[in-house]
């Protein structure tokens, strides 16, 4: 995966979280409340400035993950 890819893929990621955090963390009675919901958060969540904190360079996130990846 190239670092463009990854780094939007964990944006998404991120997003999504703060979506089930924020909107999707009760009960939605039907499909429409569900897309008028998300659509109304989704607005809110653009006219935000948001900035990622990543608390780890890519350096120590290699050292600190490097179980996790095969070498190649």
């Amino acid at each position: 995966m190239t670092g463009g890819l990854s780094h939007e893929l964990n944006l998404a990621e991120s997003e999504l979280g703060v979506l089930s955090a924020q909107c999707l963390d009760r009960r939605i009675p039907d499909k429409q409340t569900l897309i008028d919901e998300i659509a109304a958060w989704q607005r809110d969540r653009n006219a935000q400035p948001n900035k990622s904190d990543w608390h780890l360079t890519t350096k120590d996130a290699r050292i600190k993950l490097k179980h996790l990846y095969p070498s190649i």
